[in-house]
């Protein structure tokens, strides 16, 4: 038996400096107890709480297919689905069965189209899960407002517009990245008024997605691009750039010549791609009075776009490039060359004794 008297007095003869250590250990041993008993508690509830949600998640969904089932064309809401409504309308009050009632609502919604979507949406607004999502879009937390703005997208909620544009010059980029997917996804190209008036940039990722949205809607009429490729934003005239090559917007050819001029790199280069893609001849003479102060990605671009629209009259300055610093260019330039005087190369191919050229000739016989 242990005589705890004993170990008592032992301890209380102990140096003060093995005391601290004992009490340390002690204490470290007590912390680690309790660390796993949390640990063994938050699994337990975890596990619980998952068990809880698939539960919850199919008695949602059986009650979601009921509802779009139970219609009746000669009444709006019939009562089988009023009853439905009715309990759906208590149990959104929990966050955490609100939840999982906005995954399920989400789901049926990627599922469905048609009369049962408008159906699901309709369903969003009776619940006053609306209520909800609006008062997301006044948290301090920028990812609760993204989500507030997402619910609002996706169940079609046009007529809080006035709420959602006070976010789209937002701090965080996320809230603007959803503001400007609600935008386009309910208003489609007259959405895009937002670019009139927007200081913040676009990022590259959401001006593909807001492409890949516009494109969805063979139906509508792109709106004048004009001004948004006259805007003090760069990210805006760079996505205003993408939509005149997609819309084919030939009416904005002499602001696209004026960009080949502008003070951002970027937009240079994309503007002469365009220009490329619609063969406008008047580019050429822009861009060759001050060819060699222009950066080599200009310079590469507009080679490439001599493809499409050189002539004879641009044999001379073709051929003053074939020296060129860049090797992507002199092949371009070599290979234009090829295009529109064959023999004026073979004369250079037999008087040439530049190893690098060769490399390209070699390239040029075969292709």
């Amino acid at each position: 038996m242990i005589d705890f008297q004993f170990l008592l007095d032992y301890y209380n003869n102990l140096p003060s400096l093995i005391k601290l250590v004992w009490g340390l250990v002690g204490l470290l041993i007590i912390v680690i107890i309790d660390f796993l008993l949390y640990l063994k508690y938050l699994r337990s509830h975890l596990r619980d709480e998952e068990i809880l949600s698939k539960k919850l998640f199919a008695d949602y969904e059986t009650n979601l297919i009921n509802f779009l089932y139970a219609g009746n064309n000669e009444i709006k809401v019939s009562n089988e689905q009023q009853k439905i409504i009715d309990k759906m309308v208590f149990c959104v009050e929990d966050k955490f069965k609100r939840g999982i009632f906005i995954s399920v609502l989400s789901k049926l919604k990627n599922e469905i189209s048609g009369e049962m979507a408008i159906d699901i949406n309709n369903l969003f607004l009776k619940t006053g899960l609306i209520n909800y999502s609006l008062k997301k879009l006044n948290s301090r937390k920028w990812d609760e407002i993204a989500s507030g703005i997402k619910e609002l997208t996706q169940f079609e909620i046009t007529n809080v517009y006035d709420d959602v544009s006070k976010l789209e010059n937002h701090e965080k980029q996320e809230v603007r990245n959803e503001v400007q997917l609600y935008y386009v996804n309910l208003f489609q190209f007259k959405g895009l008024e937002f670019l009139n008036n927007l200081k913040s940039p676009i990022s590259e990722w959401n001006q593909i997605q807001l492409l890949e949205i516009l494109q969805k809607f063979d139906d509508q009429e792109i709106t004048d691009i004009s001004p948004w490729l006259k805007s003090e934003n760069d990210s805006v005239v760079l996505f205003a750039l993408k939509l005149a090559k997609i819309y084919n917007q030939f009416q904005s050819i002499d602001i696209l010549l004026d960009l080949v001029s502008h003070k951002t790199k970027e937009i240079r280069v994309k503007s002469i791609e365009v220009l490329s893609y619609f063969q406008v001849k008047e580019a050429k003479s822009i861009i060759k009075s001050n060819f060699s102060e222009r950066s080599i990605e200009e310079q590469i671009s507009f080679f490439k776009m001599l493809f499409d629209v050189a002539d004879s009259d641009d044999e001379n300055f073709i051929l003053e490039n074939t020296n060129h610093h860049n090797f992507e260019l002199k092949l371009i330039a070599f290979t234009l060359l090829k295009k529109l005087n064959s023999k004026k190369l073979q004369s250079i191919i037999q008087a040439s004794q530049n190893i690098e050229n060769e490399k390209i000739f070699n390239y040029l016989e075969v292709n």
